[in-house]
């Protein structure tokens, strides 16, 4: 029986991993009482008698948990920004590589992906690998996200009776053009220049579309829809939840996946410009279902077990 600490279990990313692992037979899933969720003592104690801890907290106190760490055998999960371009850390997605997958199999201390981050990097990090794109292009990067995206303070606002009529549509931010997935986006697909990140929140619970533009003019060779759209099937052959979507009506619903751990690559576009699409439950494998994905692999199990 594994035993598995949530810490931040009140959480968006916490309850779904909870509901996750409730489910499970093989999980002891270790508890605290109300009055000591925040005593330090009591998690350092339940985080070094844990086999695995998943820490869905803000990114100073997931710096603080990861002080508590004692045992050599606890695996840590984090589910935060804190650590996604820390060195010892094995990035947690790992459909990118045989490297990434063999990372996360070996290590106690994985970084969860962000949930834009998976969407670009599912894109962009195959094209940069082999080559297809140089890691100078000057990417944009457009995304909309389901409000539980914003956490708890987010879903209370969009929830509520007599909110502003602002949130009935999509809202656009990180205007300043800093965002905190754009660290990871960069180091993990190996580029020189940031992307320009334009992320939309919504009027929708869960569900999200990340999608990337790309100038065939711009690449060292040209390379067309359906060539692209085989260079991903080969890329991503034999992933359990990592698909190159069919051909499209003519719109791209952010709500397609909801409730699975699966992410779908859609190729679209013409001679001139493309556009890369990926859609996914922001809550899924933009979150929990990544995290207890990696669970699986870190313990040896199979990885779709309870997903």
């Amino acid at each position: 029986m594994t035993k598995v600490f949530i810490d931040g279990k009140a959480g968006t990313t916490g309850l779904r991993i909870y509901e996750r692992l409730s489910l499970r037979n093989d999980v002891e899933i270790v508890s605290l009482p109300e009055q000591c969720r925040k005593d330090v003592a009591v998690r350092k104690e339940a985080i070094n008698s844990s086999d695995v801890v998943f820490l869905c907290l803000p990114d100073n106190a997931a710096r603080e948990a990861v002080g508590l760490v004692e045992n050599p055998s606890t695996i840590v999960i984090d589910a935060s920004t804190a650590h996604r371009t820390s060195e010892g850390w094995a990035y947690g997605f790992a459909e990118l590589s045989p490297e990434h997958r063999a990372a996360i199999a070996r290590s106690k201390r994985i970084a969860n992906p962000g949930c834009y981050a998976s969407g670009f990097i599912s894109l962009v990090y195959p094209l940069v690998k082999a080559g297809i794109v140089q890691p100078d292009y000057p990417f944009v990067c457009h995304a909309v996200s389901g409000y539980s995206g914003g956490g708890k303070k987010a879903i209370e606002q969009y929830e509520a009776q007599n909110r502003d009529k602002s949130l009935q549509t999509p809202r656009l931010y990180a205007l300043s053009l800093e965002h905190k997935h754009l660290p990871e986006m960069t180091k993990i697909c190996s580029l020189t220049r940031k992307p320009v990140f334009n992320p939309y929140i919504c009027d929708h619970y869960n569900g999200m579309t990340v999608s990337v533009p790309l100038f065939s003019s711009l690449l060292p060779r040209r390379i067309g829809v359906e060539e692209l759209k085989a260079f991903y099937r080969d890329y991503y052959e034999g992933s359990r939840f990592v698909t190159v979507g069919a051909e499209q009506s003519g719109f791209i619903a952010a709500n397609a996946l909801n409730e699975t751990n699966g992410l779908e690559i859609l190729v679209n576009g013409n001679e001139e410009q493309l556009l890369l699409s990926a859609r996914f439950d922001n809550l899924g494998k933009g979150a929990s279902g990544a995290a207890v994905q990696n669970m699986n692999i870190a313990l040896g199990l199979e990885e779709g077990k309870g997903l």
